[in-house]
């Protein structure tokens, strides 16, 4: 009996972003498709939550500015109440190229995300494997989560990893492991452990051996720094990604060793099964 061979198919991206802003400039080029002059955002929306999952003694609030550009959704996290409304009415019928040069980041972000993520979107062709999130709760699907972001992390136990952007799940996952870790966070506050949050990750990059971060390091302009030190120091950075999910891949052997990209909706939307889409930096000299 014959037996059709599945194959996995040959991954096709672009030459790894040098910087935030050589990507930018080579989108604005064309590189990656369309002229970007050309593609204009249908619909723009803000999404507000607050949340306090079952059994935990905190709660934590997101906002997330995200620009429809036909099928895909390009999003970018804010601190909560720091948008101003007019930045959504803004953003609708306008040209992803004066998007990208918008005065607020994170429409700049957002803008970047939303033509990437129709460029290349979270295929297998472009480096993405998908990873199935359960239904259930909030707090199901978050440590759901947390177990495909810390899974990116190719690192034995005890390594000591910089988490920025603290999310308790991620830090119970890496604590499940083994693992030691700092949390950072520009609020600040602590863990649900009593830990004391750190507001200053450059300070803590050169007594971790791994980074952990969050997508929103793109939209508050803190990402360059991460991703400078990981690559001049060889150390592994993981990015867990609903901001820019389909931007941060662009650094994969450029920094940044991992992503595990979830564009919108996400889980926090909703209780039924979902799934997010996992990156690995290529080894050097493997075929793309």
């Amino acid at each position: 009996m014959n037996r059709a061979l599945t194959r996995t198919p040959a991954v096709t991206t672009p030459a790894p972003a040098a910087s935030y802003d050589d990507l930018v400039a080579r989108v604005l080029d064309g590189e990656f498709g369309p002229d970007p002059r050309t593609r204009h955002i249908a619909v723009a929306f803000s999404t507000r939550q607050a949340v306090r999952h079952e059994g935990r003694s905190g709660g934590y609030r997101n906002e997330v500015l995200s620009l429809r550009l036909d099928a895909a959704v390009g999003s970018c996290a804010v601190e909560p109440g720091a948008l101003p409304d007019a930045a959504v009415e803004d953003c609708v019928g306008a040209d992803i190229a004066r998007l990208l040069q918008h005065p607020l980041r994170p429409v700049r972000v957002a803008a970047l995300d939303a033509y990437l993520m129709e460029v290349l979107p979270h295929t297998p062709a472009h480096g993405a494997r998908p990873w199935s999130l359960p239904a259930g709760s909030s707090l199901r699907k978050s440590r759901a989560r947390a177990r495909a972001v810390t899974g990116l992390l190719d690192t034995p136990p005890g390594t000591r990893v910089l988490v920025v952007g603290v999310v308790n799940s991620l830090l119970e996952a890496l604590r499940t492991r083994g693992m030691s870790y700092v949390p950072c966070d520009l609020k600040g506050g602590t863990t649900e452990w009593g830990e004391a949050v750190r507001t200053d990750a450059p300070a803590e990059l050169e007594r971790c051996d791994a980074v952990l971060a969050s997508g929103m390091t793109l939209g508050n302009g803190t990402f360059e720094p991460l991703r400078d030190h990981a690559r001049r120091h060889g150390k592994p950075l993981v990015m867990f990604a609903q901001t820019g999910s389909a931007v941060l891949p662009r650094f994969l052997g450029s920094g940044v060793s991992a992503v595990c990209a979830e564009p919108y909706p996400f889980f926090w939307l909703d209780g039924g099964p979902g799934s997010i889409h996992r990156y690995r930096a290529q080894a050097p000299g493997a075929a793309r």
